[in-house]
C-alpha cells in the first residue's frame, strides 16, 4: 500500500493563483487585483492625456510621483498593520509631530541631511512604539487606541508649533523635493526610495517565515499563537515599522512645500493612506494584502487628485471618486471572502 503526501497549503495572504514547481508552491508575483489596478490607472492616464495633453509631460508626472511618495511609503507600514487585523488612524497626527520637530531643528541648528532624517525617523518610531505597546499589550482594539493617540499627537504637534508657522526652513530636504536636485534621470528620489522599500517589504512578506506570520495573525491570531507565533511582538513590530516610515515620509512632506510649514501639515494623510491600502487589495478584515497593490493604490489616489486639479473640476470630486474606488474595493473583498466560505 502506498501513501501520498498532500501538497502544502498556500500560506495565508498568498494569492490563490500560484506557480507550481517540483518541491514547493511559488506565489504568482502579480495578483488579479493588481492587474485590474494597472489597467484602471493606464485607462485614466490615456483619458487624461487626451483631455489635458500636458498630463503625461515630465512637468506633470514628476510632481505626481513626488506627491504620491509619502502616501505609498506610509502605506507600506499600514499594509502590514491591516494585514494583522489592526489599523492606524493616527498617522496624520504623527506626520505633524515629525514634520514640525524636524523643521524647527533645521531652522534652529541647521543640521545636515542625514541627522535630520534620522531625527524624524526616530521620532516617528517612538510614536509608533506608543501605539504598538498599547495595542499589543493593552489588548484594546487598534481603532480605539489610534483614534486616541491621533488626538494626542495632533495636540502635541500644535503645542510645538506654538500658534505660529515655522519659517525659513533651509533647503536641506531639496533632495526629496520637486526641483532639479530632487531627481536623477528625471525620476524623483522620493519615488525611487519608496519603490526600493516597497520591493524589500514585498519580498519579506511573501518569501520569509516572519512575513507570513503577519498574515497568520490577521487570519486567526489565536491559531497563530498556538502555532508558536509571537503575536504581541509581531503586532508591536507592525506599528513601530509604520512609525518609522511616517518619520521618513515626513521628510518627503517637508520637501514638497516651501520654506514655510503651517499647522495643516499631515491633515488627511490617514485617510489617503488607508484609501491607498484598501484600494490596493488589502483586506480590511486582515489576513490578506499586498504592498505592490498599496503602491498602485497610492498612484491611483494621486492620479485622481492630479486629474481633478488639471481638469479644473471642483476639488470635492476628488473625494467622491476616491470614495467610489474604496467602496468597489471593499465590496470586491467581501465577495471574495463569501465565495471562499461557500467553496469551503
Amino acid at each position: 500500500m502506498t501513501t501520498t503526501t498532500p501538497p502544502r497549503p498556500v500560506p495565508a495572504g498568498e494569492p490563490a493563483r500560484a506557480v507550481r514547481t517540483r518541491n514547493r508552491v511559488l506565489p504568482s508575483p502579480v495578483t488579479g487585483q493588481e492587474l485590474v489596478l494597472l489597467a484602471v490607472i493606464a485607462a485614466m492616464w490615456v483619458a487624461l492625456y487626451f483631455t489635458t495633453p500636458a498630463f503625461l509631460k515630465p512637468g506633470s508626472l514628476q510632481p505626481l510621483l513626488v506627491s504620491m511618495a509619502p502616501i505609498a511609503l506610509i502605506g507600506i507600514g499600514m499594509t502590514v498593520v491591516i494585514i494583522t487585523g489592526g489599523i492606524d488612524v493616527s498617522v496624520g497626527g504623527a506626520v505633524m509631530v515629525c514634520s514640525v520637530l524636524t523643521a524647527k531643528t533645521l531652522v534652529s541648528s541647521g543640521v545636515s541631511l542625514l541627522p535630520a532624517v534620522l531625527l524624524s525617523v526616530a521620532v516617528g518610531g517612538v510614536l509608533g512604539l506608543v501605539n504598538g505597546v498599547l495595542i499589543a499589550y493593552g489588548r484594546v482594539h487598534a481603532i480605539i487606541i489610534t483614534f486616541g493617540t491621533a488626538n494626542l499627537f495632533q495636540f502635541l504637534g500644535l503645542q510645538i508649533f506654538g500658534s505660529s508657522t515655522v519659517n525659513g526652513i533651509p533647503s536641506t530636504f531639496d533632495v526629496f523635493g520637486r526641483g532639479v536636485a530632487g531627481r536623477s534621470f528625471g525620476i524623483p528620489h522620493a519615488f525611487l526610495i519608496t519603490i526600493v522599500l516597497a520591493a524589500v517589504a514585498w519580498w519579506y512578506l511573501r518569501h520569509t517565515a516572519g512575513g507570513r506570520h503577519f498574515f497568520a495573525i490577521g487570519g486567526d491570531a489565536q491559531a497563530a499563537r498556538l502555532a508558536g507565533v509571537r503575536v504581541q511582538r509581531r503586532i508591536l513590530l507592525a506599528y513601530v515599522l509604520t512609525g518609522l516610515l511616517v518619520g521618513l515620509g515626513s521628510c518627503f512632506v517637508i520637501a514638497q512645500g516651501t520654506s514655510t510649514l503651517d499647522q495643516s501639515v499631515g491633515t488627511g494623510y490617514e485617510l489617503q493612506v488607508i484609501a491607498a491600502v484598501v484600494i490596493g487589495g488589502t483586506s480590511i478584515m486582515g489576513g490578506r494584502g499586498s504592498v505592490l497593490g498599496t503602491v498602485l493604490g497610492a498612484l491611483l489616489v494621486q492620479t485622481v487628485s492630479s486629474g481633478v486639479t488639471q481638469l479644473g473640476w471642483n476639488s470635492n470630486l476628488r473625494d467622491l471618486f476616491v470614495g467610489v474606488f474604496i467602496i468597489i474595493a471593499v465590496g470586491a473583498d467581501l465577495l471574495r471572502q463569501r465565495s471562499r466560505r461557500a467553496a469551503a
